[in-house]
């Protein structure tokens, strides 16, 4: 029986937490008040949780954290809405880093040839993420403000 609810975030302690039950064996968790998600196959060693640690930045993988009462390993997560914009976390260290997020912008006539869409010979992209003009937002609450910023979220 599957189940939506939305609880405290054990990471951040926040009480943006959506819970989502899946089936018996799998529950998926999203804090929209840190930007941090896992689920009940991200425990150190399992497959689901070293096939994501395989394809992730090293700064992703600096900022995991393990939840002490559960084992389950918190990540950060990327939000990528070809329409409206990316959110992702930026910078270095995992003591100088930002959520950051740009929107996407229109592919201009002349520009489409640069952005082909793949697999699918004569099509391309609409938008494009302007990369040029990322917005840098608070660590422990600019998750939000970054969903706002590129129109997921109201503002």
């Amino acid at each position: 029986m599957q189940y939506d609810e939305i609880i405290d975030c054990p990471k951040s302690g926040g009480d943006l937490c959506y819970k989502m039950e899946i089936n018996e064996d799998i529950t998926n968790y999203f804090s929209l008040s840190c930007g941090f998600w896992t689920n009940t196959l991200m425990t150190p060693g399992s497959e689901f949780y070293e096939e994501q640690f395989a394809s992730l930045p090293e700064l992703y993988k600096d900022l995991a954290w393990t939840d002490p009462k559960t084992g389950l390993v918190w990540i950060p997560n990327t939000i990528n809405e070809p329409e409206l914009g990316m959110v992702f976390v930026n910078g270095g260290t995992i003591d100088n880093w930002t959520w950051t997020a740009t929107k996407a912008i229109e592919v201009k006539e002349e520009e489409k040839l640069k952005f082909p869409i793949p697999g699918k010979p004569g099509e391309y992209y609409k938008h494009r993420m302007d990369m040029e003009n990322l917005k840098s937002f608070d660590r422990e609450r600019g998750y939000i403000d970054a969903l706002s910023y590129i129109g997921i979220l109201p503002e």
